[in-house]
């Protein structure tokens, strides 16, 4: 669960579209369960616990991980927040059940398969295709845990609070004194001082203190050495045999160092992700899906946000952010081309080229070949600028397609919001 703590220390927002939204980044998310896993690794200490897809695998699992268990914990496992508050499609409600062991089958049968509704997921929710199992330990004092990349500090920042297991922005907000924050020199690493202020700030009441600080710094090697973006930990708790157990987890991971990560970025999950975006994460794109009805393709980031700034102004609204980049190939063109058509909520398409790297003529000849390829049913309102731009409007022009053609950024951006008016 990705809190409002963390949007106010470790995001920033972008005025996309004439509203501020999120900036979102590719960013690899893994389940509960493979967290856990990883922590393990790490020396963290974790509930024991086992993933499963089918009921059969529930029932040996319960028979040889856990035959002495009176008590599961049976997690769903998505990949958004709020689970414990969601609900099946189905009817069942939560995604995260404590019963007798006895009746941890029916209860991940009810999951397996089913689709899950929470706060993040959007109405269409997530299908959950495995249950986590877990051991239900006796919890006596939940915290709250989280190392993220802090702008100001240039480094990882340590986030602690000694009350955990609810709400954190909330109490940020209501209580902010109770927020520790250690900054983290990345030359230096983590210092036995600085675990112990961590430690300090969650304030543990049986756990032992050299313990703890040993479980921090084992967090921030699993931090660093994984090039993670974010950990967080809610709750990190006390456990009745006074041991600091992380007992629910969220880590993501830098998709800049997945040349280095192979064994962590093997974990992905695709089939939990935007079909769009990992369609054009394979064909090389920046493609991220919004609301809105006009498609946009663009070459360079700067110009993109620009785009649909102005598509904004005159009235539309842009239906995702797509960036080709500066030496996209033709089939990179096409596949974008598939990407936008493929988003009933698109209406019109606006492509805004501004030739410098990216040559006008590969884009025009992308763009002829997609429609070979895609029914396109849409207006598409082009705008070619730069690098041998009179072969670019040729070829547009000798393919007899039915395109809008456009002078400059605002026009373009006039015209495709009308076409859309008129569609």
């Amino acid at each position: 669960m990705v809190r409002g703590l963390f949007n106010k220390v470790a995001s920033k927002s972008l005025n996309v579209a004439g509203k501020w939204q999120q900036q979102q980044l590719r960013r690899l998310n893994i389940h509960e369960y493979q967290g856990a896993e990883l922590m393990s690794k790490f020396g963290i200490n974790v509930p024991k616990g086992v993933a499963v897809s089918s009921v059969e695998e529930v029932r040996k699992a319960i028979q040889t991980t856990f035959p002495d268990e009176k008590e599961l914990v049976v997690k769903s496992q998505i990949l958004a927040g709020g689970r414990g508050l969601g609900k099946f499609t189905s009817g069942l409600q939560g995604g995260v059940h404590i019963v007798k062991a006895e009746q941890a089958e029916e209860i991940a049968g009810k999951m397996l398969g089913q689709t899950l509704v929470t706060k993040q997921t959007g109405p269409q929710g997530k299908v959950v295709s495995k249950v986590y199992l877990c051991e239900k330990v006796s919890l006596v004092n939940e915290m709250y845990f989280a190392i993220t990349l802090d702008r100001t500090t240039a480094g990882p920042l340590i986030i602690a609070c000694r009350e955990g297991g609810t709400s954190i922005e909330d109490l940020a907000e209501k209580f902010p004194d109770m927020i520790i924050k250690v900054p983290i020199d990345v030359f230096k690493g983590i210092t036995d001082e600085d675990a112990a202020k961590v430690v300090e700030g969650l304030a543990p009441k049986v756990a032992d203190k050299n313990a703890s600080i040993e479980q921090v710094k084992k967090l921030y090697n699993l931090f660093r050495e994984s090039d993670c973006t974010q950990l967080e930990i809610n709750p990190i708790a006390e456990t009745s045999d006074n041991k600091l157990i992380a007992a629910d987890a969220k880590l993501n991971f830098d998709d800049n160092a997945a040349y280095r990560q192979k064994e962590v970025f093997s974990l992905r999950d695709p089939t939990q992700e935007d079909p769009r975006e990992v369609a054009a994460a394979k064909a090389d794109l920046n493609y991220i899906g919004l609301d809105g009805e006009i498609g946009c393709m663009v070459n360079g980031a700067g110009l993109a946000m620009a785009t649909m700034d102005i598509i904004k102004l005159h009235g539309g609204t842009p239906a995702n952010f797509l960036d080709v980049g500066g030496n996209a190939s033709e089939g990179q063109v096409v596949e974008a081309f598939k990407i936008l058509t493929s988003d009933e909520k698109v209406k019109a398409i606006l492509v805004n080229i501004f030739g410098g790297i990216m040559k006008c003529d590969v884009i025009a000849s992308g763009i002829v070949n997609a429609a070979k390829h895609v029914s396109l049913k849409v207006p598409v309102v082009v705008r070619l600028e730069g690098t041998n731009v009179d072969q670019g409007k040729r070829i547009l022009k000798e393919s007899g397609m039915a395109l809008i053609t456009a002078e400059d950024l605002d026009d373009a951006a006039e015209k495709a919001v009308k076409a859309l008016k008129s569609t």
